[in-house]
């Protein structure tokens, strides 16, 4: 039996969902002094929250940007693994204040989300003719990697709190 396009939609928008949710639960249990600990490349967990809330407010605008039948705006951007532009939305949403970076992380994505749930669901799995470099860019596809992206960034949090202490070390 086929899922039904508002089903897509609902399973699209609750891995959305369960991906931050399983962050925030980490990233709430975080001791002070690992808060500003680099732990990935050059980023902190503040560092990945923040990067977090720039691309809820990105999709949000590329959602949009699709409804329109335009090519989301920040593939302008591209570079490797989206460097330049991840390094703009940290330096544009993080926070010193744990607290103020964690309540805007959980408001961008409620903004999104909220947003999402206003999208008739036919539009979700779409096809606009919306291509970037080969690749079908649709609403369903944008959003499914994105919470792709952040259960990697959960399980990146996970592997360096659950790494052996090395001996020796502080």
């Amino acid at each position: 039996m086929r899922a039904t396009a508002q089903a897509k939609k609902d399973k699209v928008i609750a891995a959305l969902v369960e991906a931050r949710r399983k962050i925030l639960d980490t990233a709430v249990a975080l001791p002070p002094e690992k808060q500003d600990e680099v732990f990935l490349g050059i980023w902190s967990v503040k560092d990945l929250l923040a990067h977090l809330v720039g691309w809820d407010y990105t999709n949000l605008a590329a959602v949009q940007e699709i409804l329109a039948g335009q090519l989301p705006s920040f593939y302008a951007h591209h570079d490797r693994d989206w460097r330049t532009f991840n390094a703009g939305l940290v330096a544009k949403y993080k926070r010193e204040d744990f607290r103020d970076l964690l309540s805007s992380v959980q408001d961008s994505h409620q903004r999104l989300v909220d947003f999402l749930r206003t999208v008739p669901a036919e539009e979700f799995g779409q096809d606009k003719g919306l291509r970037f470099r080969g690749y079908k860019v649709t609403i369903a596809r944008l959003l499914q990697a994105e919470a792709s992206d952040e259960e990697v960034h959960h399980q990146q949090i996970q592997a360096w709190l659950h790494q052996p202490k090395q001996e020796g070390g502080e």
